[in-house]
């Protein structure tokens, strides 16, 4: 049995890929701590399925400003390497697995790496990229480079590390980390939670969804407008928008300023569990992503929970999901281009046979993505670096 933490400035009951590595670890006999944000309501720490879950610092997602979003960055780092360390203290780690957004996060493991620990870093979003979307940075700054100077630091501090989609890895190979240090895992659906189910609801309305972040580069703004253009043809249609985030706000104030509080919803976030539950009751999945710097290479995971449960999806047609996908098992638009978006809702809200067809499409596609067939490459990562 090994001893090994988790370490992310995210929700752990929210976040799927870090779940499901903690599960996966729990359930083969390992002792998984998680070390994580902690939510309105929530305990500050409880065992869940096996994971020990400690919540050290509350976050609410309303970043506007860089200098807000850099304290809290700061405040975890500090907080999670002081707990980190009296953990290891009390039980060394064998092994520290560092979940990104913020890169720097790995140096909080400083401790059990001079132990002995073998250093993971997990890069969910590449940051410089990332910053550079979310505050409207261009890349030639001064910190856009400081970003890129601490990436890769935290990859020479680390022993591996684990890049979220292809395009990513060329980008960290080009200018951070050598080949064999760098592995691609994507975040694969986990089929005890993302599985196909029949529907149960039957209220005749046509529900369409988007669960996620929201923030700019998610391009809820283009999806509201799109349901806007079809909503008086689409009588039936619905907009359910899950989540938090930065632009939560501003979406709002858009569905006031088009008139569609009566169609378009926005609702708070939900444990994975529960979203998922949700996700499989929607006529029709929307990922409609800006196709910018950072989101047009950023891999959603939203794409991939839609298939397993056999929802159609419309997709906005980025770098990275033209890669990975084709127009038999999602519709693509045109990314930024309300008006397409718009034709796309359109037709798959009167073609339920173009629905069907997509759906069952997706489910045979999805079989290659699942966790299950690709767990072992992670689990002999881990092995391969606990001491």
């Amino acid at each position: 049995m090994k001893h090994i933490c988790m370490l992310a400035y995210t929700f752990y009951e929210s976040d799927n890929r870090v779940m499901r590595y903690a599960e996966t670890l729990a359930k083969r006999g390992d002792w998984v701590d998680v070390i994580a944000l902690r939510a309105k309501g929530a305990p500050v720490s409880e065992t869940l399925r096996g994971v020990r879950v400690f919540r050290i610092q509350g976050r609410e997602i309303n970043e506007k400003h860089r200098h807000s979003y850099a304290f809290r960055l700061v405040k975890f780092l500090i907080n999670s390497a002081w707990f980190i360390s009296k953990k290891h203290f009390q039980s060394p780690y064998d092994l520290v697995h560092v979940h990104s957004v913020p890169d720097f996060e790995v140096f909080a493991a400083l401790v059990p790496k001079i132990g002995g620990a073998g250093i993971i870093l997990d890069i969910h979003d590449i940051v410089p990229e990332f910053y550079i979307s979310k505050f409207g940075k261009t890349e030639g700054s001064l910190l856009a480079a400081a970003l890129r100077l601490a990436e890769k630091l935290s990859i020479l501090f680390s022993d591996h590390i684990i890049i979220s989609n292809h395009l990513w890895r060329d980008v960290l190979l080009s200018r951070s980390s050598p080949p064999q240090k760098c592995s691609v895992i994507m975040n694969y659906p986990d089929s005890a939670i993302f599985h196909y189910r029949k529907k149960n609801r039957n209220d005749g309305r046509f529900v369409m969804m988007y669960p996620g972040t929201l923030s700019w580069h998610q391009g809820l703004d283009i999806a509201i407008r799109a349901f806007a253009e079809i909503a008086d043809r689409a009588e039936k249609a619905e907009f359910h928008i899950y989540g938090s985030g930065p632009a939560k706000n501003d979406l709002a104030a858009l569905i006031i300023d088009l008139g569609m509080q009566e169609r378009v919803f926005l609702k708070d976030s939900r444990p994975i569990y529960e979203i998922a539950r949700i996700m499989a009751e929607a006529d029709l999945g929307i990922v409609p992503k800006r196709n910018d710097g950072f989101g047009g290479d950023a891999f959603s995971t939203k794409t991939l929970e839609f298939m397993s449960l056999g929802v159609p999806i419309i997709l906005s047609k980025t770098r990275v999901d033209s890669y990975y996908f084709n127009d038999e098992v999602v519709k693509f638009f045109r990314p930024g281009d309300a008006s397409d978006l718009a034709g796309a809702m359109l037709e798959l809200y009167e073609n339920s046979t173009q629905r069907e067809r997509q759906a069952s499409a997706a489910l045979d596609f999805v079989e290659e993505f699942k966790w299950e067939g690709r767990k072992q490459t992670y689990l002999d990562l881990v092995d391969s670096l606990c001491r």
